[in-house]
């Protein structure tokens, strides 16, 4: 694998802002499944939980987007 064609398709084209959506809607979503209760109840929270819970879904849809630009350019023999 081409890590320079990697980092290039990671933050190219409106991958980062559309990672950042999928994750602010997913990480909050599963941080109030995961800590709700605590945060309703007052009890102190974990933020690298928090930390967390928000980075694996922006690191999985930007996962997601370039592994789909490279192997459309795989597909298309384009370098891209």
């Amino acid at each position: 694998m081409n890590w320079k064609l990697a980092c290039a398709c990671a933050f190219s084209e409106g991958v980062p802002q559309r990672s950042l959506w999928v994750a602010l809607v997913v990480g909050t979503i599963l941080k109030l499944i995961n800590q709700g209760d605590r945060l309703l109840s007052g009890q102190h929270l974990d933020f690298m939980k928090i930390a967390l819970t928000y980075l694996v879904p922006y690191f999985v849809s930007t996962y997601g987007a370039v592994s789909f630009r490279l192997h459309a350019a795989q597909r298309d023999g384009d370098p891209q």
